[in-house]
């Protein structure tokens, strides 16, 4: 599925702006189009969207979304981290999907916008153990 909305600068046009092809078909994706993508369930219900994300300095991996949910005009909002593992990529949404009920959203570990957690190893297996994954 190829996607217009970037744009590239056509050299052959005197610097005209033209609309890039975005190929979701390969595995790689820049960081600055992660975040701001949308999150959804399974039935394709948008629950959030990706705020920022987390790699490791050394192993370059990265360790978590972290997600926004809830809130209303930036009240109320809260962010929740999710191992990058717990998510997938659904072409047909064009976001994340990650498979969860509301319960096990509400109850997931979270920390408000003006919070930030310790990041450390002991968070780290708080949250990948919630979201049931190896840390």
């Amino acid at each position: 599925m190829a996607h217009t909305s970037e744009m590239q600068t056509d050299t052959g046009n005197r610097g005209a702006r033209q609309p890039a092809a975005r190929d979701e078909a390969h595995d790689l994706i820049a960081s600055n189009r992660v975040e701001g993508t949308a999150v959804y369930r399974p039935d394709g219900t948008k629950i959030g969207r990706i705020h920022h994300f987390m790699v490791g300095k050394r192993s370059g991996r990265v360790e978590y979304a972290v997600m926004n949910f809830g809130g209303f005009l930036g009240m109320g909002e809260e962010r929740r981290p999710l191992p990058w593992d717990a998510l997938d990529y659904s072409t047909d949404f064009g976001g994340y999907v990650v498979a969860a009920e509301d319960e096990t959203l509400r109850n997931s570990p979270s920390y408000g916008v003006e919070d930030e957690p310790a990041w450390d190893r002991e968070y780290g297996m708080r949250v990948y153990g919630y979201w049931g994954v190896p840390y």
